[in-house]
This record gives structure tokens, C-alpha cells and sequence, in this order.
């Protein structure tokens, strides 16, 4: 097994984070505009975003089906283990269910989703006003479970590096290779 993610593992990792740190911000932003075109024009992008970053990690999950992550160190205890899995496990679900939330809201709510302008994507459910303020819910409560979890990723990766002096956040660095010293 690799000691360092491999490069496209690592620039999928930064890329969905700048990508899905983008997302959580202009989607909290935009949530307290009044109507506006400019608004409208946030909600777009902000669709647009959302549908990219959900084909990133289709694509990011069956790039990692083919290409495992290296081992966690040997020793770490059996929760830890449980703990980074879990973590990892979440992460990856609601980067799938919270784009998913947002389409199915789109739909109830009565709003068609058009990836970049361009090309438009069915709706998942019929117009529904009731459906698409429970989805809206959802999909706000989904987005603050997610930031809690990247803050516990985040936190956890920190500590890694910082007191227990391991190689766990470097290896994801996009210049580490084996063997550099930490």
C-alpha cells in the first residue's frame, strides 16, 4: 500500500474543498439577500457549483474504488480507526446527499436546475410547495451537519500533525512524497 495519496487524489481532495468551502459560504450568504436579480444570478451558481461538485465526487469515489488511501499508522487504537473511517464515511455521503437535497428542493419548489446555463437536468419531483419547504430544511440542516464534520476532519488532521507527529495531513499536501520529513 502507498505511503501518499496519489496526485489525483490529492487535487480532487483540494480541489472539492475549495470548491465546497465556496459553496457553503455563498449559500449562507445568499440565503439572507432580499429578491434580486443578483440574488437569482447567486442561486444559479450556486446550483451550478453544487451539480459539478456532485459529479467531482462520483468521480472522487470511483477514483478511490481503484486507488485505496494509504494506512492509517499502525498505532493508532481500534477507535481512532473506527473514528477516521466514520468520519470519512460521512463526509462522503453528505457530499453526495446535500447536492441531492438542493435538486429535490429546486424540483418541489418549482425551479429547474440548468448546469451552467446550458444544459437543463430533470426534475426529481413534482412542484410541491410543502415538500419543497421541508426539503429546504433539510438541505440548510444537512449543510450545518457538514460543517461540523469537516470542522472534526479538520480538527482531527491538525492534530495528527501537530501532537502527534505523524504523517497524516502531509501525505494529502500536494507536493509531499514518501519519505519527506514532517
Amino acid at each position: 500500500m502507498s505511503l501518499s495519496y496519489t496526485p489525483t487524489a490529492k487535487a480532487l481532495h483540494w480541489i472539492m474543498a475549495v470548491l465546497l468551502c465556496g459553496l457553503l459560504g455563498l449559500g449562507f450568504y445568499m440565503q439572507g439577500l432580499p429578491l434580486s436579480p443578483q440574488k437569482l444570478q447567486f442561486y444559479s451558481w450556486h446550483k451550478w457549483a453544487g451539480v459539478s461538485a456532485f459529479v467531482l465526487v462520483v468521480f472522487r469515489l470511483a477514483w478511490r474504488a481503484g486507488h485505496p488511501p494509504p494506512a492509517l499508522p499502525a498505532r493508532m487504537s481500534p477507535l481512532l480507526r473506527f473514528a477516521a473511517h466514520a468520519g470519512h464515511v460521512l463526509l462522503y455521503l453528505l457530499m453526495l446527499a446535500i447536492p441531492l437535497s438542493g435538486w429535490l428542493m429546486s424540483s418541489a419548489k418549482g425551479f429547474q436546475t440548468v448546469w451552467f446555463g446550458i444544459l437543463p437536468l430533470p426534475d426529481l419531483v413534482a412542484k410541491d410547495k410543502a415538500l419543497g419547504d421541508l426539503l429546504q430544511t433539510v438541505h440548510a440542516g444537512l449543510n450545518l451537519f457538514f460543517v461540523a464534520v469537516i470542522a472534526g476532519h479538520v480538527g482531527a488532521a491538525l492534530k495528527h500533525h501537530f501532537i502527534d507527529k505523524d504523517d497524516i495531513l502531509t501525505r494529502m499536501l500536494p507536493r509531499h512524497r514518501p519519505g519527506d520529513s514532517q
